[in-house]
């Protein structure tokens, strides 16, 4: 894993970690704002209840998403965590048993069986522990899980995601407010499509199409149930 920390190379995959944090929080605080604020308002509720329940869903959102990344995220941590220690006791009890492990891989990978000989012990003579956690176990330095990391992305990015939607209600009456929130959402989810496509290096065009469809169903579930239930009100 040394090798990984000083390679001079900056991948895109490197920003997997937080970039997933990031966006999901941002999606979700946009969608359920905008949701919420359209539900209410075609439910024929008054601007401040509006406001109240917009506010509401910003420091709910965020603190939930803040909790559920932590909490998700360290069980990875510790499955890996737990991985890592079992790989470290088979390692000092059996090291030959490993060594063979390590050449399985390679073989199963391409290599000759002697040259994957050699890779296996040039490897396991450096650090054995980061060459199995990699190629046996599948962790790295780059995809391991950081719960602080994504749950602090998650809360941060919530937050302003539903700031947006949460903006319209301070600037439009509440008698165009479904539409303006609904229209400005979908214009920040396709912003968020395109950023986030942009920095993880995918299609944009792709990603902010997906992006706005879900959040577009979403929008329009919401407010069918708040205008039935206003009706029925």
């Amino acid at each position: 894993m040394s090798r990984l920390k000083t390679h001079a190379e900056s991948h895109l995959v490197a920003r997997i970690g937080w970039l997933r944090a990031a966006v999901l929080g941002a999606n979700d605080g946009i969608v359920s704002t905008a949701s919420l604020i359209v539900g209410v308002a075609a439910a024929a509720g008054g601007k401040p209840e509006v406001l109240i329940a917009g506010i509401a869903a910003l420091v709910a959102g965020a603190m939930s998403m803040a909790a559920g990344e932590y909490v998700s995220v360290s069980s990875q941590s510790d499955t890996e965590n737990a991985d890592i220690a079992r790989e470290t006791a088979e390692l000092a009890n059996d090291p030959e048993a490993e060594h063979r492990e390590l050449v399985a891989i390679y073989v199963g990978r391409g290599l000759s069986p002697d040259l994957a000989e050699q890779v296996a012990a040039q490897l396991m003579a450096g650090d054995a522990l980061a060459a199995h956690a990699r190629d046996e176990l599948g962790i790295s330095e780059i995809t391991q899980a950081r719960p602080i990391q994504a749950a602090l992305t998650s809360a941060a990015t919530f937050a302003v995601g539903a700031a947006m939607p949460l903006a319209m209600v301070f600037l439009f009456p509440l008698g165009s407010l479904t539409v303006a929130v609904s229209v400005a959402s979908l214009a920040f989810l396709a912003l968020l499509g395109a950023v986030g496509a942009k920095a993880g290096g995918a299609n944009m065009w792709k990603a902010t199409a997906r992006v706005t469809f879900w959040g577009a169903l979403a929008l329009a579930v919401t407010a069918g149930i708040g205008k039935l239930f206003g009706v029925m009100v």
